[in-house]
């Protein structure tokens, strides 16, 4: 019989956490700590990556490093210091975004630039750099952070939601490349999660009572629960699962529209 627990253990494992400072990535990087990975935390905010690293330490093994994930330069120099120091990366979870929520006709060209240098070019200086990394050692879990937006929309989100879309692709894109070189590519799709993104939403209570109406168990999710997602596709316990965006989202994008409550009996 096949010892499913150690499917999930990570111990021994080098994971590096982009985003690492707050929310999906904050938790990312606690749930790979938790199941034994060291955990490189990166995140542009200094004092974020340093604390998130400092409250591992207490019970597992981190670092931290301060990255831009817009610039391809600091990502080259994080994978190239990651693997000066530990031999190898057997995980890399990248999670920054940036919305700003306009109409389309409103978006300024600087705001596009802005939207897309981060949540795309930036996982493509993510998938580039580790995935090359990855594909020299024959081994490793690459998972990104998509959204619900890559398929359902509203108002305000288009651009958001594109680059969300974008990413789903390209995570289908590169393990069909890696695939035969040992390397996983995955990604996660979270829907409302209470994160700092979220939290002006969050301050009107019509907003997060709508919201919340919409997933089948009227409430939002918590970064925890992404973070585990990252954690099974990170493990062994996916090692056939590739190419593939993990939905996280309370079932919102699994129903037509808010539940009525109503039930049907027979």
């Amino acid at each position: 019989m096949q010892n499913y627990r150690k499917f999930f253990d990570l111990t021994g494992k080098v994971a590096v956490v982009l985003g690492a400072g707050s929310g999906i990535g904050q938790a990312s990087a606690h749930a790979l700590a938790s199941l034994g990975a060291h955990v490189v935390c990166a995140d542009r905010d200094e004092d974020a990556a340093r604390a998130t690293a400092q409250s591992i330490t207490d019970s597992g093994s981190a670092e931290w490093m301060v990255v831009d994930a817009s610039n391809k330069m600091d990502v080259q120099r994080l994978t190239d210091k990651s693997l000066s120091t530990h031999s190898r990366i057997d995980i890399a979870v990248s999670t920054p975004a940036l919305n700003i929520r306009k109409l389309i006709v409103n978006y300024t060209d600087e705001e596009f630039d802005q939207v897309i240098a981060l949540n795309l070019k930036g996982a493509f200086y993510f998938l580039q750099c580790l995935g090359e990394l990855m594909m020299k050692q024959r081994s490793g879990s690459i998972i990104l952070c998509s959204s619900m937006r890559a398929v359902t929309i509203e108002p305000g989100l288009g651009i958001y939601g594109a680059t969300k879309s974008g990413i789903a692709q390209m995570v289908k894109g590169f393990a069909s490349e890696v695939g035969g070189h040992g390397v996983r590519v995955n990604s996660v799709m979270p829907g409302v999660i209470e994160t700092k993104l979220t939290a002006p939403l969050k301050e009107r209570a019509d907003i997060y009572n709508t919201y919340a109406a919409h997933t089948v168990f009227n409430r939002w999710g918590q970064p925890s629960e992404v973070g585990s997602a990252v954690a099974f596709l990170a493990s062994d316990a996916a090692s056939y699962i590739t190419g593939t965006s993990l939905v996280v989202d309370g079932g919102w994008t699994a129903i037509d529209g808010p539940p009525t409550g109503l039930t049907q009996t027979r």
